[in-house]
């Protein structure tokens, strides 16, 4: 007789700290015939909030993703949670942008054709059209969105952006260094699922040219910034930061290649992360469960 296959579950919750959360959340995997793979938890003492990631396994048949989450419903009510459960194998739809810096496009495409990112890149979009090769060379397809100089046409770029994200149900929008500043519509239509990669280390440096600033006032260390995209340039929910050493014989480009380097290296993390649901949104902050 063959023995059904076990299928895993990612659970993530976060509601007001109170005692019984876990408590709760263990039995009803118990009595629902899973077992814990592993499970995660912070409470925020200055917020009062309870964040959780459990790693579950299915043991018994008919346990599938929608049994699971009819019967979970109760208990996130009962504590007021804010609660996802998703299939551990799922790979997540996402979208690159991208305008004309490809160092960090470019790691995420090698980075997800070699299986080390679980997502799947139905398509990429830019505002430019210098990486239609690269891309299509990997077999996804390449959208040219490009904006006047004058922005009379963005509202309807942006308009057949979201269109985009809704004709392929992409979970996860990833801005590669794209360098147009989105509206505050477009950021709160995507809110929580649009990461950017910052050019430096926030706060320090902000605005245009932010490693030759840096060489300028002889810093000894630079780096980038992974972060939820909102109305607020550059002051969204960090996600992952990294820094890399540099020294006063180093010229400016040599600043610019480590900074890339940093980038691509910080981005394929966050969205990483972000597609395992390791990152669970507070207030004005993250919680990152490694």
């Amino acid at each position: 007789m063959t023995e059904e296959p076990r299928a895993d579950y990612i659970l993530t919750l976060s509601c007001p700290d109170q005692r019984g959360i876990v408590h709760a959340v263990a039995s009803f995997l118990l009595v629902t015939g899973c077992s814990i793979v592993d499970s995660q938890q912070y409470g925020d003492p200055d917020t009062g909030v309870f964040f959780m990631r459990v790693h579950f396994r299915a043991q018994e048949p008919g346990v599938d993703l929608t049994a699971l989450t009819n019967g979970f419903a109760a208990t996130g009510t009962s504590f007021h949670m804010q609660w996802q459960i998703h299939a551990a194998e799922a790979r997540m739809p996402m979208m690159i942008m991208v305008s004309k810096f490809g160092h960090c496009l470019n790691d995420l495409l090698f980075r997800h054709a070699s299986g080390a990112l679980p997502v799947q890149i139905p398509l990429v979009v830019s505002n430019h059209a210098d990486f239609r090769q690269m891309v299509e060379g990997y077999g996804i397809e390449f959208v040219h969105l490009p904006v006047a100089p004058d922005k009379s046409d963005k509202a309807a770029q942006e308009a057949r952006l979201l269109e985009l994200v809704r004709e392929h149900d992409i979970e996860l929008v990833v801005l590669a260094r794209y360098m147009q500043v989105l509206s505050d519509e477009v950021c709160k239509a995507l809110e929580g699922r649009i990461i950017n990669i910052h050019h430096s280390f926030l706060p320090s440096f902000k605005g245009a040219k932010p490693y030759h600033q840096a060489h300028d006032r002889g810093v000894k260390l630079i780096g980038a910034t992974a972060h939820y995209v909102t109305a607020d340039l550059d002051e969204g929910p960090i996600i992952e930061q990294d820094v890399v050493r540099v020294g006063h014989g180093m010229t400016p480009d040599q600043f610019v290649a480590a900074g890339r380097d940093v980038e691509s290296r910080v981005l394929s993390r966050a969205v990483a992360w972000h597609a395992e649901h390791r990152v669970l949104l507070g207030s004005k902050r993250t919680v990152v469960f490694p």
